[in-house]
């Protein structure tokens, strides 16, 4: 798209009635085209992104201003620390570049120090592409970028993410992603088509932070797992396509849903996972298998309740149009890859593709993740064999293990925030370093559950947060992973909840529902716990109860632990 079209597309796609997704640019540059870009890739992908760039060079001061935004992001070129650093940097003595390199090292901290509370903080890696790229050997301006990005890289803190600049220039090119003109004119360094594969490039960090990371990769068989029509072609004369399995493996270690939905024999499908020689996927690392007669539709709605998840979680690929209009006609909420005509296309769109599974850090959750969900598929399979679901939910030998600001767990709280979107009363989406901050905080409580049963452990898959203020504690947040729905975990949760909020000290306990589009199921959740509705609009509902009022569930076959 032109630059030009980019601007009209991208107010076209502004929503005033949402929350403002607030992104500040800081540079010692010019970065005026980068707003639009930015927020236009962004709302592209339903967040609705305000950029409000900094002044001119003024990075330490702009870093006190910008320290509320949800995402503070930096781009500092060492070209600009001095008027001319290109040119003069050779010729400057030891004791010049020293003094620079100091004070450069100290703004560092300073921002760093001034962005200690910010959700996010992304600053590139600082890079002499442009002008070093002409000399065979190393110079000072490589060994100033060495020296800062060590620095970095050692000064580096929860909330701050680096990016390699230098990978985003190697794909545009430094030619089309840089114009000297204007640099040496404005100080505008970076083209237009460097911004749009850049912010491309870092959109997983914002998709991730808003909740809108994919859970599941479900593959079509023929011709899309390996080369050739099965029932057709035979066992021996399919080609597998190795390198897309590969990834689709790394992906099911990490911790994403690997499945199957192909019209197929059930049987034939097995015996090639088992046992064809060249067969990368195996049962050990596939969640889910549909593979039947039925249409692929019914078949992926199948897979979402099965997995409770929404089948905006899913990543669907296939080679047949009529299968890829059909979904994407049917299930548009479903995100839908075509197989490409040439193979090492398709080995590159997946590599692609694994951005929409972008998860910052890995748990222990994460790696367990495929156990987790085949014992999920056996819970629903054994539930459906049972008339009555009190006797089955019994059967389970339900326990929840509390955790209580347990610093050892925040990767986990943080990645629960950010994923989960069925069982969240308030949907707010929380880094890691702003769980530390609620931890270290006397006036928050973080509660985390974890959950297992005869089926095995779950892991960690609820979480309260409660803050204290003047005579009432209120639930910030309340949410339960989508693994543990439907076992009453829910009531036992607020049992712990009250009880918590009783020992502080507190007589009311407030709360509130904000509706999204994915969390109608919890949509009456606080009246089924008999809190008092105090006011009630079109997307929130205000909630309190008396803490003596509160009456538990009593539901003795879920046994409480604490955990560490």
């Amino acid at each position: 798209m032109k630059y030009s079209e980019i601007l009209k597309a991208n107010k076209l796609l502004e929503d005033t009635n949402k929350p403002m997704y607030k992104v500040s640019i800081l540079s010692n540059i010019m970065v005026h085209q980068s707003k639009e870009i930015c927020e236009y890739i962004l709302r592209l992908n339903d967040i609705n992104a305000s950029i409000e760039l900094g002044d001119y060079d003024n990075i330490v001061q702009d870093s006190i201003k910008f320290k509320d935004s949800n995402i503070v992001l930096i781009f500092w070129e060492i070209y600009n620390f001095i008027d001319g650093l290109q040119y003069k940097i050779e010729l400057l003595s030891k004791s010049e570049l020293d003094e620079l390199i100091n004070k450069i090292k100290m703004e560092i901290s300073i921002v760093f120090n001034n962005l200690t509370d910010t959700s996010l903080v992304i600053i590139n890696k600082f890079s002499s592409l442009v002008f070093s790229q002409y000399d065979l050997k190393s110079n000072r301006m490589d060994f100033l970028v060495l020296e800062l990005n060590l620095y970095i890289e050692n000064r580096k803190q929860l909330n701050i993410k680096v990016i390699d600049i230098d990978k985003v220039i190697s794909v545009v090119s430094i030619d089309k992603s840089i114009d000297l003109r204007y640099y040496y004119s404005s100080k505008t360094l970076y083209s237009i088509e460097f911004y749009k594969k850049y912010f491309k490039y870092i959109k997983p960090l914002f998709i991730s932070i808003t909740g809108k990371t994919k859970k599941a990769l479900i593959f079509d068989c023929d011709n899309t797992l390996w080369k050739g029509i099965l029932g057709e072609d035979g066992s021996e004369n399919i080609k597998m396509f190795q390198e897309v399995q590969y990834l689709a493996k790394v992906l099911a270690k990490a911790g994403v849903i690997i499945g199957l939905c192909s019209k197929n024999n059930p049987e034939d499908v097995d015996k090639i996972i088992k046992s064809h020689k060249d067969m990368i996927l195996k049962d050990e690392d596939i969640v889910i298998k549909k593979v039947n007669w039925n249409n692929k539709v019914s078949n992926i709605r199948s897979i979402a309740k099965e997995l409770n998840i929404g089948l905006d979680s899913i990543v669907f690929v296939d080679d047949s149009d009529f299968e890829v209009n059909l979904i994407k006609e049917e299930l548009p909420m479903v995100k839908v890859i075509q197989v490409p005509k040439k193979e090492y296309e398709y080995n590159l769109l997946i590599r692609d593709t694994i951005n929409l599974f972008y998860n910052p850090s890995q748990t222990k959750e994460d790696l367990e993740r495929v156990g987790m969900y085949k014992a999920q598929v056996q819970r629903v399979n054994e539930e459906q064999k049972t008339e009555n679901i009190e006797d089955y939910l019994k059967s389970l030998k339900l326990e929840i293990t509390t955790y209580i600001d347990d610093i050892n767990s925040i990767e986990r709280i943080s990645q629960m925030t950010q994923k989960t979107n069925q069982f969240n009363l308030s949907t707010k989406r929380y880094t890691q370093k702003d769980i530390e901050s609620f931890i270290n905080n006397e006036n928050y409580t973080v509660l985390a559950i974890g959950v297992n049963d005869k089926f095995g452990d779950n892991g960690i898959v609820g979480l309260a947060i409660l803050k204290y203020k003047s005579d009432v504690a209120h639930i910030d947040t309340l949410l339960m992973s989508c693994r543990v729905l439907g076992r009453n975990i829910e009531y036992r949760f607020m049992d712990i909840i009250n009880k918590i909020v009783m020992s502080r000290g507190f007589e009311k306990l407030s709360s509130e529902y904000r509706k999204t589009l994915k969390n109608e199921q919890v949509s009456d959740l606080y009246d089924r716990y008999g809190f008092e509705v105090l006011e009630k609009a079109k997307n929130c509902t205000k909630y309190r109860i008396l803490v003596k009022e509160y009456k538990n569930k009593e539901l003795d076959y879920i046994r409480i632990k604490n955990g560490k």
